[in-house]
């Protein structure tokens, strides 16, 4: 009998983190060099994803990243961030210096490749939803943009005995992306039976189907608690990204001036072998992490970047390759990306009358907020909802279903249904200023920043409002119709 044998070469496990147990990674922050800003700087052995990483945790902090310089080349990187608070001052904390500089060493270390819990921010705001949750069930799903599927989906949820801990939602060429992060409203611990795990999702696709054609694309799934979940914001790009919301971006931000999209253009650096991408575009909080997410989901490493923002606009410039060496030589590889950088940076973008809410958590809370604005003709354009110590605090923009600014009859009447008589409304022409001021028990804060309808515009609007009327009738008398069954 033949006996074939074979021989692979032998890689310690341990030798990934050798070179940083030689030379750790370091992080120095200095408030001395310039007058209006931080600067972090970051240098230790280079591994695919940890630029990302950085981002991500100065992102969750919510530290405005003005200006940022990087380079990675021959196995090492050195990066330096301009940062500030959202008030645009200097970080000068010690206890959150040291904070910053933990959680980068935590994000960069390569012996650690557990998710975290949530990254708590310390700047400006009491809590915010949770962005990576490993000990909970997590439902995501892609459906078709409609109003009240939100409503829908967390009526059943409620229904069926799950109480949301955290909700996020993002629209973006007539497609919707959600993640719920849920558990057992009887314990308060994961859903993990598969038998009740399979017995809810039935449930959930039997409410999806019925608002959708045959054939018409959406995903649905119920996953249940894991110690390798994706950060919620990076999964909600990737969940978008999967459903091909991409395909009109690029066409409308070629053919309409007014655009929120970017400018992305990419050349060749053939004397050093790299791919040269740009992104010009309007600047706002967590662009940076939107297109470095953007351009690692695409398996691009980048090499050497340069990021600043001059009069509200932001300009990045990227020297990339792919994971395996090669430049951007084909045209469909060119157009790809293109298209990807141009719905990364629209995602995010909502403008629409913003909610901010604090108040004291309740089982089917999420459920009766969103009932409110389905049963009152407005749409969620975006979604962020978390809990913290027994409060729930959150944001939403909603929009009418005509997609214009809400009238005030409206703004007042959703005020009185769930802010309540003791509610604080503040009306702001400006939704992108973060609001810092402290939030009472049950306080609301409404910012409206809606675009108005351009003149030619105008017919296109009327011919919306009797089929509004309806629908919003209809909702109101559906609204105590029981989960499909």
């Amino acid at each position: 009998m033949d006996i074939t044998y074979s021989y692979r070469p032998y890689f310690d496990p341990e030798f990934e983190s050798l070179i940083e147990r030689i030379y750790p990674p370091r992080v120095c922050i200095d408030n001395d060099t310039c007058q209006d800003c931080t600067l972090i700087k970051v240098d230790s052995a280079n591994r695919q994803g940890v630029l990302l990483e950085m981002v991500q945790v100065m992102t969750d902090l919510e530290l405005v990243i003005s200006k940022s310089y990087i380079s990675s080349d021959g196995g090492w990187f050195m990066d330096v961030f301009h940062v500030t608070d959202q008030l645009g001052n200097k970080i000068t904390d010690e206890s959150l210096i040291n904070y910053i500089q933990q959680l980068i060493l935590q994000a960069m270390s390569a012996r650690s490749r557990k998710p975290k819990t949530e990254v708590q921010p310390r700047i400006g705001r009491e809590a915010r939803p949770h962005h990576i949750l490993i000990d909970q069930t997590a439902l995501e799903m892609t459906v078709k943009d409609r109003p009240g599927v939100m409503s829908e989906i967390s009526a059943v949820l409620a229904e069926l005995g799950c109480r949301v801990s955290a909700a996020v939602a993002w629209t973006h060429n007539d497609r919707a992306a959600c993640i719920f992060y849920v558990e057992d409203k009887s314990n308060g611990s994961p859903i993990t039976d598969p038998c009740r795990v399979a017995h809810i999702q039935t449930h959930l696709e039997n409410v999806v189907e019925a608002h959708h054609y045959t054939g018409e694309r959406r995903s649905l799934r119920l996953a249940v608690p894991t110690t390798s979940r994706t950060h919620t914001e990076r999964r909600l790009h990737q969940l978008m990204a999967n459903d091909k919301d991409y395909e009109e971006a690029y066409e409308r931000c070629r053919t309409d001036s007014d655009s929120e999209g970017a400018e992305v253009t990419i050349d060749s650096c053939a004397e050093k072998g790299y791919s040269i991408v740009t992104v010009r575009c309007r600047d706002r909080p967590k662009l940076l992490f939107d297109t470095v997410c953007a351009l690692t989901d695409m398996q691009y490493v980048v090499f050497h970047a340069s990021i600043s923002s001059h009069r509200s606009i932001a300009v990045q410039e990227y020297y990339v390759r792919q994971e395996d060496g090669c430049t951007l030589n084909t045209e469909e590889e060119r157009l790809m990306v293109i298209k990807s950088l141009t719905a990364a940076v629209e995602r995010r973008v909502s403008n629409g009358l913003r909610l901010d809410v604090s108040t004291q958590d309740r089982d089917g809370l999420l459920s009766d907020v969103t009932r409110v604005f389905r049963e009152n003709g407005l749409s969620i354009v975006r979604a962020e909802l978390g809990t913290c110590n027994e409060k729930a605090v959150g944001s939403f923009y909603v929009k009418d279903t005509s997609g214009y600014y809400v009238n005030s009859d409206t703004v007042e009447a959703v005020r009185r249904e769930i802010g309540g008589a003791n509610s604080v409304v503040n009306i702001s022409t400006d939704c992108s200023i973060p609001q810092t001021s402290e939030m009472t028990s049950t306080s609301w804060t409404l910012n409206t920043s809606l675009h108005r309808p351009k003149e030619s515009n105008v017919e296109d609007r009327s011919k919306f409002s009797l089929g509004d009327l309806l629908w919003s009738q209809i909702e109101r008398l559906s609204s105590n119709f029981r989960p499909i069954k």
